[in-house]
Order: C-alpha cells, then sequence, then structure tokens
C-alpha cells in the first residue's frame, strides 16, 4: 500500500515538471546559439568578485530568512546616517586626543603659520595680496586683568563663510583644502602644517569661551565665538581693525592661569614652534635703569652752590686735586637713574631651522651656535653630520656628539630625549626608544620630515614601518660621524667618554656589527699609551699568524705581568690588553675580525707559530719524560683541582699556569662574574662556572717544577711533596687570576714552608699568653661616670684584677689601660 502510495507522488510530480516545461517553451523560444559568456564559472579558479560578493551575501544567515528575503529586505529598507551630539563629540576630540593642554599653543601657532603661507603663496600670483601689510608675523599677548590669552597673526585671514565652513564644521582642514586647490608648481616647496582639522579646537582644553576675529582681503572683519556647545558670527562693530589676519583671544579657565605667565608661554614656544618660518613675537616686559626726569632737579640746583663754596675754599688753599674730585661727584649726582618697567616685542625663535638649508651653505658657527640651542651646553660639539635621506621615507636631519657623556649612559634606562623630532618644523615628540638603539642614546640632534606617520593629536608617532627605514638610516650616519672624526680627537676624547658604549653596540646590534667593530679601540703591548684599532693590528700581524691574541685583566700591569703572554711578548708578537669589564663579553660577540680569530692565550686552543717536525719531537721527548710528574698531579696529588695536567707552550718564565677551558670562564671573567651586584651565591650558572676544573700546564725548564718532579720519583707520599704541588697550583691559581676556594688551608701551607725555610720546628706549638683574669665590675656606689674619670685620669695604681685606685701622684701604666681597652 504504503508502495503504492510514493509511486503515486513520483508520478504526478514528473507530470507538472513537464508541463511547466512545456510552457516555458511556448513563451520563450529558444535564443540562438552564442558563445557563454560564464563558461567555467563554477570553477573554483576563475570566481568574479561578484560571485564572492554574491555568495558571501547569500551566506549570511538570519533565522527565518532566506536569501531572497534578505535581499528584498536590504533594498526596500530606509537609509539614514549617523547622527552624533556635537557637543559630546566636541568632548571627544577635546578631551581624548590631545594628552597635554600645553599643546593647544603649538596648534594654534601652527594654524597661525599655515595662514601666513597662504597669504606668501598667494602673493606669488597676486601682487595686492600683500596691500594691506606687508609684514607676516605672530604676536602673543597675555591679559592677566581678564585672563585673556592672544594670538595674531597677519595672514590670509578668514571670510564670513570661511569662518562658518572651517570652525564650524568638525575635522575639516582649511590647510588641506587650501592644498588641493593649488596646482602642483605652486605648491613645490608646501611648508603648511595643518592636516586633520581640529587642532584648533585643542583650545577648549585651557579656554571656557573662544573668540576668534579674522580680516580676509576679500572681505569685512567679523568675529566668531564660541563656548564649545555652539558658535555664532557676527560683522565687527569695531570695523576693521586688522590690516589682514587674524586674532584668536582665549578665555581661560580658573585652572589654566598658568599659561598668562611670560615664562611659561616662552618655554611652550621655545619648545614647540622656535623654528617656524616666520618670526614670533611675545608681549613682555623688563626693567631698565632710566635717568630722573627734569622735575627731580631742582632738588639737585642747591648742590652747585655748595659745590662753588667748596671749590672756592680749594682754590684759596691751591688743592687742585681736591677740585677735580668734587666736580667729579657733581657729576655724578647730576646722572641719577631709576628702575622702569618697559614693554616690548620680543621675538622668540632668533634660531633658524639651519638643517632646513643645504650643509654647503651653514658655517661651522651656525652649527656651533644651534648646537648649544638644542642641548642648553656651553661648549661646541665633538663632531656632527647634516644629511638628507631620500627613498621610502624623506627627511632631514643633523646630528651631533656631545663632549661629556651623560651622567646616567650606562644605566638600564639612559634618557632617550636627545633626538628631537619636527615635522615641517614643528616639534613633534623626543621620545625616541624605538628610533635609536640604547648604546646611541648620548647622541643628540634634530629629525625633520614631511611624511612621517603621525597619530591625529601629532603628539607622537604611530607604529609603522617606516620608522624601521628612519632608525636605520640614522645609526649608519651616525657611525659614519664616528669614523670622520679626528684620529686624535676620537682616541684622546671621544674614545675615553664613550667607547663602553660602541662596545655595547657590538654586542647588541647584530646588523651593524662589523662596522662598530672597526671603532673598536683597545691599549696593545706594542705601545705605552696609545690606543690601536682592529685594522691596525691586522696590518701588523706576523706572517702565517691566525689569531687575533688578546688577554683580560684589571690594570696593564696586571695582564703584562701575566704569566699566558710570556713567549709571546717574548718572541715579539702582539697582544691586545683589554682592561675593561665588558671587553671579554664584546669578544665573545665578536668572533673574528676580517677572517681572523679572537684566541684568548688564557684559555686552551693557543697556539704560537707553525708546528715543525723538530717542535713536535721536542714536545713528545718532555711529555714522555715529565709523564711521571703530570699523572702523579691529575691522579693523585690534586685529582680534586685540576681537570689534567700538560706541558705548557706559553710559558717561560714562570713554573705553572691554570688554563681555562675554551668555552669556560677565565680569571678575569670570573672576578667579573662574582662581583655583579645582584649575582645570587647560589645562581646555577655562576656555580657551573665556577666549579669547573681547568687544566694545569707546567713549564719543565723551571727549577721548582723540576724539583717538584725529582720529589714524585723519590717520595710523592711525603707531606712536603703534596705542599709543594699545592703551593704551586694555588699560586698559578692566583696568578692566572683565579679565585682560591679556601684561603686558610693556603695560609697554613705557606706556614709550614716557611716553618723548613727556617729550620724550626713544623710542630713548635704557639707560646700560650699569660692569663690575667677578668677585670672586676665597679661597685654599684659608683657611678659610670667616675669609672670612667678614673681611666682617662689615670688613677690606676695597679693591675685591672686588683681593682684599686691608682697612685695619689696620678701615673698611669699604660699596659694596664691597653687591657683595658681591649677587655
Amino acid at each position: 500500500m504504503t508502495r503504492n502510495i510514493y509511486l503515486l507522488i513520483f508520478g504526478a510530480l514528473l507530470f507538472a515538471s513537464c508541463g511547466l516545461a512545456a510552457e516555458e517553451d511556448e513563451v520563450d523560444p529558444p535564443p540562438a546559439p552564442s558563445v557563454d559568456e560564464d563558461i567555467g564559472k563554477s570553477s573554483e579558479g576563475s570566481r568574479t568578485d561578484d560571485e564572492v560578493v554574491g555568495r558571501e551575501e547569500e551566506a549570511i544567515k538570519i533565522d527565518g530568512l532566506n536569501a531572497a528575503q534578505i535581499k528584498l529586505m536590504r533594498e526596500s529598507a530606509e537609509k539614514h546616517a549617523f547622527q552624533a551630539e556635537v557637543d559630546r563629540m566636541m568632548k571627544l576630540i577635546i578631551n581624548s586626543l590631545y594628552r597635554n593642554k600645553e599643546i593647544f599653543l603649538r596648534e594654534l601657532i601652527s594654524n597661525a603659520s599655515d595662514a601666513l603661507d597662504k597669504i606668501r603663496f598667494l602673493s606669488l600670483t597676486d601682487k595686492d595680496a600683500l596691500t594691506a601689510t606687508e609684514e607676516l608675523s605672530i604676536r602673543i599677548k597675555t591679559d592677566k586683568e581678564n585672563g585673556m590669552l592672544h594670538i595674531t597673526d597677519t595672514g590670509i585671514g578668514m571670510t564670513k563663510n570661511d569662518l562658518v565652513n572651517n570652525l564650524g564644521t568638525i575635522a575639516k582642514s582649511g590647510t588641506n583644502e587650501f592644498f588641493q586647490k593649488m596646482t602642483d608648481g605652486q605648491v613645490s616647496d608646501n611648508d603648511l602644517i595643518g592636516q586633520f582639522g581640529v587642532g584648533f579646537y585643542s583650545s577648549f582644553l585651557v579656554a571656557d569661551r573662544v573668540v576668534v576675529t579674522s580680516k580676509h582681503n576679500d572681505d569685512d572683519q567679523y568675529i566668531w565665538e564660541s563656548n564649545a556647545a555652539e558658535f555664532s558670527v557676527n560683522l565687527d562693530p569695531r570695523g576693521n581693525t586688522l590690516p589682514r589676519g587674524t586674532t584668536i583671544s582665549l578665555h581661560l579657565k580658573e585652572e589654566a592661569q598658568d599659561f598668562l605667565e611670560t615664562s611659561t608661554v616662552q618655554e611652550l614656544v621655545k619648545k614647540y614652534s622656535q623654528f617656524i618660518n616666520f618670526n614670533i613675537y611675545l608681549w613682555t616686559s623688563k626693567e631698565e635703569d632710566v635717568e630722573v626726569e627734569e622735575e627731580e632737579k631742582p632738588v639737585e640746583e642747591e648742590k652747585p652752590e655748595e659745590d662753588k663754596e667748596v671749590e672756592d675754599e680749594k682754590k684759596d688753599t691751591d688743592d687742585e686735586d681736591a677740585t677735580v674730585e668734587e666736580e667729579a661727584e657733581a657729576e655724578v649726582k647730576e646722572k641719577k637713574t631709576k628702575k622702569e618697567t618697559v614693554w616690548y616685542w620680543e621675538l622668540m625663535n632668533s634660531t633658524k631651522p639651519i638643517w632646513t638649508r643645504k650643509a654647503a651653505e651653514v658655517t661651522d658657527e651656525e652649527y656651533d651656535e644651534f648646537y648649544k640651542t638644542i642641548s642648553k651646553d656651553m661648549v661646541g660639539p665633538l663632531g656632527k653630520i647634516h644629511f638628507t635621506a631620500e627613498g621610502e621615507v624623506t627627511f632631514k636631519s643633523i646630528l651631533y656628539i656631545p663632549p661629556n657623556a651623560p651622567t646616567d649612559m650606562l644605566t638600564d634606562n639612559p634618557k632617550m630625549d636627545n633626538i628631537k623630532m619636527y615635522v615641517r618644523r614643528v616639534f613633534i615628540t623626543d621620545k625616541f626608544e624605538e628610533m635609536l638603539p640604547k648604546y646611541l642614546s648620548f647622541i643628540k640632534g634634530v629629525v625633520d620630515s614631511d611624511d612621517l606617520p603621525l597619530n591625529i593629536s601629532r603628539e607622537s608617532l604611530q607604529q609603522h614601518k617606516l620608522l624601521r627605514v628612519i632608525k636605520k638610516k640614522l645609526v649608519r650616519k651616525t657611525l659614519d660621524m664616528f669614523k670622520k672624526l679626528d684620529e686624535k680627537v676620537y682616541n684622546e676624547t671621544f674614545w675615553k667618554e664613550y667607547g663602553v658604549k660602541l662596545k655595547l653596540g657590538v654586542i647588541e646590534d647584530s646588523s651593524n656589527r662589523t662596522r662598530l667593530a672597526k671603532l673598536l679601540r683597545f691599549q696593545t703591548s706594542r705601545a705605552e699609551k696609545e690606543l690601536t684599532s682592529l685594522q691596525e693590528y691586522v696590518e701588523r700581524m706576523k706572517d702565517k699568524q691566525e689569531h687575533i691574541y688578546f688577554i683580560g685583566g684589571t690594570s696593564r700591569e696586571e695582564v703584562e705581568k701575566s704569566p699566558f703572554v710570556e713567549k709571546l711578548l717574548k718572541r715579539g708578537y702582539e697582544v691586545l690588553y683589554m682592561l675593561e669589564p665588558i671587553d671579554e663579553y664584546t669578544i665573545q660577540s665578536l668572533p673574528e675580525f676580517e677572517s681572523k680569530k679572537f684566541q684568548n692565550v688564557a684559555k686552551e686552543g693557543f697556539t704560537i707559530g707553525e708546528d715543525t717536525d723538530k717542535r713536535k719531537e721536542r714536545r713528545k721527548e718532555l711529555e714522555e719524560s715529565y709523564e711521571p710528574l703530570t699523572k702523579w698531579l691529575q691522579e693523585d696529588g690534586l685529582k680534586d683541582y685540576i681537570e689534567k695536567a700538560r706541558i705548557s707552550e706559553r710559558l717561560t718564565d714562570s713554573p705553572c699556569a691554570l688554563v681555562a677551558a675554551q668555552y669556560g670562564w677565565s680569571g678575569n671573567m670570573e672576578r667579573i662574574m662574582k662581583a655583579q651586584a645582584y649575582s645570587k651565591s647560589d645562581d646555577p650558572n655562576n656555580l657551573y662556572y665556577g666549579s669547573q676544573k681547568r687544566t694545569l700546564e707546567i713549564n719543565p725548564r723551571h727549577p721548582l717544577i723540576k724539583e717538584l718532579k725529582a720529589k714524585v720519583e723519590t717520595d710523592k707520599e711525603s707531606q712536603t711533596t703534596k705542599d709543594l704541588a699545592f703551593i704551586l697550583f694555588e699560586t698559578a691559581t692566583l696568578r692566572s687570576g683565579f679565585i682560591l676556594r679556601d684561603l686558610p688551608e693556603f695560609a697554613g701551607r705557606i706556614e709550614r714552608m716557611l716553618r723548613l725555610s727556617l729550620d724550626l720546628d713544623p710542630n713548635a706549638t704557639v707560646e700560650e699568653e699569660e692569663d690575667f683574669g677578668e677585670e672586676e665590675e665597679p661597685k654599684e656606689e659608683e657611678s659610670a661616670e667616675e669609672v670612667n674619670e678614673e681611666t682617662v685620669e689615670g688613677d690606676v695604681e695597679s693591675k685591672p684584677d686588683d681593682g684599686e685606685k691608682g697612685d695619689e701622684d696620678g701615673t698611669t701604666d699604660d699596659s694596664v689601660v691597653f687591657e683595658r681597652e681591649d677587655l
């Protein structure tokens, strides 16, 4: 039954589909044959963008709606634009974009500079543009009585429509619009600063109300006023008081009254806007000595009569010298002065941005003066470099080497504010943690670019790949500046101040390691005081010398007397002396220089010269001859202290030396690591390297080694033989720069050897000290003050244990006083 029902349903569906096909054939005749434009449409590799968009739309699923319903809904939906509450938007712009309130002055001065640039551009084609006034300047005036700050420029000014459109529309940049209207030829030397159209609103960070008075050449003078919630525009009832330009008047908030202080304004102008192209003036005052006016002179008119009387009396006595003195005093009295306050316009940006000029046009005096301006130093720099970088990013820069290193240069977090970033000569930031590496933190200078990626507040640089490009170029140019220094200045001054920093750079900066290696300087066995470079060392290397020999230590005297350099110096090889703690770290990061590997002569792997057959044969004979001694030292006498013992190739005068493993700590490195301020006594790393056994190398030609060999062959179990071996080992430990493990044992062995050398009984004991007993306590009735007086005055008659008072004559036994103090 069920089967019949399914067959019936299937037949009905088949009939219905055939009927529909017939109707379609009747209504729409078959199309003419044509090339299928969508051939291969279903192929995955040939999908078009419209197909992808369509599939993505269909892929959006809403419960209860299919794709067709969703499409219909979108087509018939009402469209609305996002709405924003203007006052809330203003609050967001004012309080969220800017971190520092002081930014407002930078923004307003930048806007004024743009206005001046605009009128300057227009004057190139319109000769009447500057008819009203040819002055192009910015003037700032404070009004403490009314709590107002005024910024006036003689720029292009704004018409009524400009005030409404530019100031009344948030994020509309009049500068950007002006820039777009200009032709390419007219703005080839563009100095316009504005980009985002929000800088003006930073005024409300410090002001409750802002009044803008503006006069354009093509319109009358209008006043725009706003309290950040609404604004109004009115024709200025005073008429055209401005020849051309704009005055911005800020009614400062109570908490922003500090910006009315001239010193504060001066500081901000010099910080952010001292390199603006146009002059910036500040209305300020100073005290001057002014001569007293004529009204005050009648009081002094009586004095000449007295002076005349005095002169007559002097003439009677014919005292010409006195007369001259009186006349001089009269002249001084006549020229009385008083202090008066004088108001005037002071130029704030007298220092010009010399980096915008070509290097050939700038004198050394101008470079030095500019350095003193940005660094506040009293003396000029050691060196400088002025360059323009082009490529992915274009920027101009001047970098300086200060004459003295900063005090915090070698701290973990040195100040990184010595490079100042400008965009079109407006200061942006000096936070350059990511722009220069720490080892170049002492470099001072400026970087100015027109196309750096800034955030909207222009307070900081955005993270961008261009910053890495700038950093790379700054580092390369800085290293070039070091190379161009005079050799004497470099070695005697620069290296003394900044040498440690460059060594740190070798460790940290792998990309510039080769360049930095050429700048390194070290003391050497060749010269007493002169420093040498690695390049000079390689040029002086002996024929067939394969390694650059070096040794580390705390002083030149120590390394010169080290047993490790004895044979090298005797044969005329040059050895680098690395006397600073960072030196061995530096060489670990610099395994070779110009294909010459470094060799620490205090470690294993040391070879000198070429192994000839005779040398090999001689060494083999010595090894066989001294095998009993080396075997006994290694397996019995010093088995707990050394890894192995062998014949040395580096010793000439010393009996033996302790040699570190190739990748272990040398004696110098051990001292450095254990002297670290933050090192732990149980640090696993320190314990591992500090407990490593080392190789004892012996000098077969030394008489002590020969004597020890003889004693081992005759009586190796005697205490004298063992003490001699231990003393040689411990002296080798000290001479090699290592730290002794057991100082009391070392002192005891030295004492035993001294007894033997002086023919004393090794078992003789120390004579016991005579016991005088303990001093009696003072009686209770005696105060501490009385006891002290007795001790000071010396009223002690007998020894401390008698507890009696001193002799009547006041004499004191010195030995008794000493014992009392000792007790």
